[in-house]
């Protein structure tokens, strides 16, 4: 890390030298996100997790850029091309095109029609050609007669001339400044084209709204980037991205035609010929590459922000519930689970098959939850689903046991993983799932971090975009939502312990281990006797996991246990004990915090221990309100227009948002119709899990789409 990046990330980011310095300092030494955001502000001057993201991934483009450096000025050194002008331009490149544009005349290439006359020894004739435009006098055929040789294979005139303007049409498409301006002439003029292709019509209907499709390439959204290019790459859409033709070609003559003579239209084709053949391409496929990185970091954004909503929802919090897993001709899975969501009972009940099936089933239920101790119902919203839920409504159960129709998104992906099969080795799918479905309400989070993100069906276009990219980003999400809630060290399961601030799989299947062979952990610092888990690890990963009950009374809070002694000085100012601190607000509000600032500790990180005292462990996530669908709404066919429904908002996307309202087909609220006033931004609106009114719009029954509005519904 150099000083001049550190100046430039400071410039970009518009934070200060010293944040910059001291973060990458962190994470050089192994520090994660969640824990310099937590418990070194005072080092960082007290940035959040996007600033410190920021700045990793900006010091990682740039260590790239400079192995890319790097490797350009070796390959020049041993090739003896390495002149003192070209590393001075090389060392001063800022950007990655800038670098790759210096190297271009140098970098080693397949023979090309521009090698090709340069072997053939036409190299001279193109440099005349160029260098004598404002010489009337030249006359291009007369001298191209003088490098007419049979034995180089240059059997004409006309050959002679082609070759040579071959070799400007080259000099063209590798001159920096001209790859500069048509790049920016990309950027701020290249539309999107695309058209169907003949005979795709019926095949490619999902693509009718791009059959003939015209708009500027900067102002196309991700959604329909990505679209366009899947267009194209399964066939049914031919797409041209290109700036105006005339203009462009305009831009690069003017660069390189200096004259109106002879030798000068030599060069003026040469120049077109570039434009056509290589400099256009080259800058097409260039720019087409950045739209995909933009489209790709816009959509994978999208789905990050709706995987946050997700892992943070409200959860119902440790009650015994009694999960279904709905279905019509092969009955519903039902698993009865106590407050740590262990399994109590299974069975399977058959509602929807026959009166005589449906009293049985009836009783059992009711049974179960008598017998059980039941206090909520958790209902998987696939199939049957809204039918199971009137079942169970119309059953005399007690009006104090909340019904839930819970996402049931990725849950067959999990009931068939390694990590369902280890935690229930005798028990078949059905039941794995309808296990999942009841621990998905108790806590989403810890829930859900079994399953791969990318089957939670909050993504657009998730198998377009970068798929490392998309891994590493969803995987900092459940990162950071694990973090900021707080792990229990004593019920947590090896996956999500896994993603604790230091540890990772190994290190969380060591403690699980250690916790089979030992009993529950009583305190913080028995993880040291935990295999593996030395120093680093502890400190990374101690402030975010809880005991509760432990015989230290901070073990089960938020502060770390660096800072326990200033807390013991605390409570011995304050003539009591930490227990009772914690407990009593008055002898909290007898704490000079001025006093307890030093060296290592600011007021930052000081405020934050005064919170936690308050509030130790405090689960920061909303507080959970039950939710139900309609009644009577079941299926697309009972919806009319202008109905107003409840509905959760499942997904939402650069142009609007999903929202179920329990007719087993989301509807879609259009940006347009998300507010009484301009969206720019969907999600400035509304997230993923958010309990909203809609209206219905208009209903597709064929085509299964229902549009719906939130206007005028508040």
């Amino acid at each position: 890390m150099t000083t001049n990046h550190i100046s430039t990330i400071a410039r970009e980011l518009k934070l200060g030298r010293r944040q910059i310095e001291a973060t990458a300092a962190l994470l050089k030494e192994g520090s994660t996100v969640p824990f310099i955001a937590r418990y070194r502000k005072e080092a960082t001057g007290s940035l959040d997790e996007v600033a410190i993201v920021s700045i990793r991934d900006r010091l990682e483009q740039l260590e790239q850029l400079d192995k890319r450096r790097e490797a350009i000025l070796q390959s020049l050194l041993e090739r003896e091309l390495l002149t003192e002008e070209l590393k001075k331009a090389i060392d001063a490149a800022q950007t990655m095109a800038e670098l790759e544009d210096i190297y271009l005349p140098y970098k080693p290439k397949r023979r090309t029609r521009a090698s090709i006359a340069k072997e053939k020894g036409l190299e001279p004739l193109a440099s005349l050609l160029f260098l004598n435009q404002e010489n009337e006098a030249i006359d291009p055929l007369a001298e191209a007669a003088k490098f007419v040789d049979e034995e180089k294979n240059v059997s004409s005139v006309d050959e002679a001339l082609a070759g040579a303007r071959d070799i400007i049409a080259e000099m063209v498409s590798e001159d920096r400044d001209a790859r500069r301006l048509l790049r920016d002439l990309f950027l701020k003029k290249a539309t999107l084209k695309s058209q169907m292709i003949k005979g795709k019509e019926i095949d490619g209907a999902k693509f009718k709204d791009y059959f003939d499709w015209e708009e500027l390439a900067k102002d196309a959204p991700s959604h329909r980037i990505l679209a366009l290019l899947r267009g194209e790459r399964e066939k049914y859409l031919s797409l041209h991205v290109q700036p105006p033709r005339e203009e462009a070609e305009s831009l690069i003559l003017s660069q390189f035609v200096l004259a109106k003579t002879r030798a000068s239209e030599q060069v003026a084709e040469a120049a077109r010929d570039s434009i056509k053949r290589l400099l256009g391409p080259s800058m097409e496929n260039e720019f087409r590459s950045s739209l995909k990185l933009r489209a790709d970091d816009e959509a994978i954004k999208v789905f990050a922000d709706n995987l946050r909503e997700l892992l943070l929802a409200s959860p119902l919090g440790q009650k015994r519930v009694l999960a279904l897993d709905p279905g019509f001709r092969t009955g519903c899975k039902l698993a009865c689970l106590n407050e740590q969501g262990d399994l109590l009972v299974h069975d399977v009940i058959y509602p929807h098959s026959g009166d005589t099936a449906a009293r049985a089933a009836g009783k059992r239920m009711t049974e179960l939850c008598r017998e059980n101790r039941i206090e909520a119902i958790a209902i998987g919203n696939g199939t049957a689903s809204r039918e199971t839920e009137a079942f169970v409504r119309g059953l005399e159960l007690s009006s104090a046991i909340p019904i839930v129709v819970v996402s049931e998104s990725g849950a067959s992906i999990y009931s068939t993983s390694e990590i369902a099969r280890a935690e229930f080795p005798d028990y078949d799918a059905t039941v794995r799932g309808a296990i999942s479905i009841g621990r998905r309400l108790m806590d989403p989070l810890s829930e859900l971090v079994k399953v791969d993100p990318k089957s939670i069906g909050v993504g657009q276009y998730q198998h377009d975009v970068d798929q490392a990219e998309l891994r590493s980003t969803l995987d900092e999400v459940v990162i950071s939502c694990v973090n900021k809630v707080g792990v229990d060290l004593n019920t947590a399961s090896r996956e999500l312990l896994s993603y604790v601030s230091g540890l990772g799989p190994q290190l969380a299947q060591n403690i699980v281990e250690y916790r089979a062979q030992n009993g529950a952990f009583s305190s913080r610092k028995q993880l040291s006797k935990v295999r593996r888990l030395g120093p680093k690890a502890f400190e990374q990963a101690a402030g975010f996991l809880r005991i509760q009950g432990a015989k230290h009374p901070l073990d089960s809070s938020g502060v770390h246990p660096e800072s326990y002694r200033i807390v013991d000085k605390m409570a011995v100012d304050c003539g009591c004990t930490i227990s009772e601190l914690m407990k009593e607000e008055r002898l909290r509000k007898k704490i000079e915090i001025d006093r307890y600032v030093s060296a290592t500790i600011g007021l930052p990180t000081l405020s934050d221990i005064l919170k936690e005292l308050a509030a130790p462990g405090r689960d920061p996530r909303m507080r959970f309100e039950v939710f139900s669908f309609k009644e009577g709404i079941m299926t697309i066919g009972d919806l009319e227009e202008g109905m107003q429904l409840p509905g959760i908002v499942t997904n939402v996307t650069a142009f609007g948002a999903f929202v179920d309202i329990g007719v087993r087909q989301d509807g879609l609220v259009h940006i347009s119709n998300l507010a009484d006033r301009f969206v720019k931004n969907p999600a400035d609106i509304v997230k993923a899990g958010q309990h909203v009114l809609v209206t219905v719009l208009a209903i597709d029954v064929q085509r299964r789409r229902i549009s719906l509005s939130m206007k005028n519904t508040a």
